[in-house]
């Protein structure tokens, strides 16, 4: 069985996620952390068995010299970190928000594809195990052969308190977009996962939490390019009536020309054929790492990609994509206006 050499770059909250997951995949091995808290990086060393810790990432690529790199660090850095392993030949899976802009985005994207570099971006969302189970329902045909709308509604009840976000990603009160850039990101992805591209979006953004920078309550639309339609309606400030309101993060509705499927927060998935009553629709879900495993399922798919020598499902050319309907709602509503998605 083919091994591949990893390293990590953050030692950060998320970055727990990461390196448990790798512990579970038989044909990685993560032999390096680097943090530049080192402290921090031992601490996770320590608790997932991997060798060696750096402070530096730059010594940890020249002394280890790993056949790919998994970045979980702030999206300011990514750029830099991703130039300085594609210039030695080092592949990569990288945290998202990919950068800060659409623009530098496309010139990483530029920078790794000149290399030659094998690159993916870790978009975990669509890998949750119940919007892969939704997807092969639509491509079994059971919602009928038109798919009219796709409605996602989200309350996480992290950031209504005047410390929001401090105990686990502080970073967060500073930024000056924050859900669409940091989480609504995630369903931009999973909604072109389920129903395509996205041709136009209208987009109303706000402010609850006044000791915040960035907005916490959104409501967009989305035209898709088949003519289906969706709705974000997402919320960091009000709260969800599940225990757990990390694991779905929400609840979704897609609507078909032959019936409905329908996704609680705690999982369940449920189908309701035209004229007929809702019932349960049974598939296998686990409440364990992160959102339903899906950390480990993205990871599993970069190192079995990899090894195959397959394109990944979130390559950066096929994510700029995302980015580009992420631009274009931060536009909308700065226009007050619809904006098409540009090419």
């Amino acid at each position: 069985m083919e091994t591949l050499k990893g390293v990590c770059i953050g030692a950060g909250y998320f970055s727990h996620f990461h390196c448990e997951a790798w512990t579970r995949i038989p044909t990685v091995h993560i032999a390096a952390i680097c943090d530049n808290n080192v402290g921090k990086a031992r601490e996770m060393a320590s608790k997932y068995e991997i060798p060696n810790t750096y402070s530096d990432y730059l010594e940890m690529f020249e002394k280890e010299k790993p056949d790919f790199v998994d970045i979980i660090t702030p999206p300011d850095t990514h750029f830099a970190i991703c130039k300085a392993a594609a210039d030695l030949g080092i592949h990569i899976i990288c945290q998202k928000p990919l950068t800060p802009t659409l623009a530098e985005s496309k010139a990483l994207v530029a920078c790794v594809s000149k290399a030659n570099i094998r690159f993916m971006v870790h978009e975990n969302f669509r890998f949750q195990p119940w919007h892969r189970e939704i997807k092969k329902l639509i491509d079994s045909g059971i919602l009928g052969e038109d798919i009219f709308s796709l409605n996602f509604r989200m309350r996480m009840g992290d950031g209504w308190q005047k410390d929001a976000y401090l105990a686990r990603q502080p970073y967060f009160r500073a930024m000056p977009k924050l859900l669409i850039y940091e989480t609504g990101i995630h369903f931009i992805d999973t909604f072109r996962y389920l129903s395509g591209e996205i041709r136009r979006v209208y987009a109303i953004l706000r402010k609850i939490n006044k000791n915040i920078a960035g907005e916490d309550c959104v409501l967009v639309n989305f035209e898709f390019e088949n003519r289906a339609v969706g709705v974000l309606d997402g919320s960091r400030y009000h709260e969800s009536n599940y225990r757990n309101p990390r694991y779905t993060f929400g609840e979704f509705l897609v609507e078909g020309s032959q019936g409905c499927v329908r996704l609680y927060s705690n999982g369940r998935l449920t189908i309701q054929p035209l004229g007929q009553k809702e019932k349960d629709h049974p598939y296998q879900h686990r409440d364990i790492n992160f959102a339903g495993d899906c950390v480990f399922a993205t990871q599993t798919h970069f190192s079995q990609q990899f090894i195959a020598g397959e394109p990944f499902e979130t390559g950066g050319r096929d994510y700029l994509k995302s980015l580009a309907v992420q631009e274009a709602i931060y536009k909308s509503n700065e226009i007050h206006a619809p904006v098409l998605v540009s090419r």
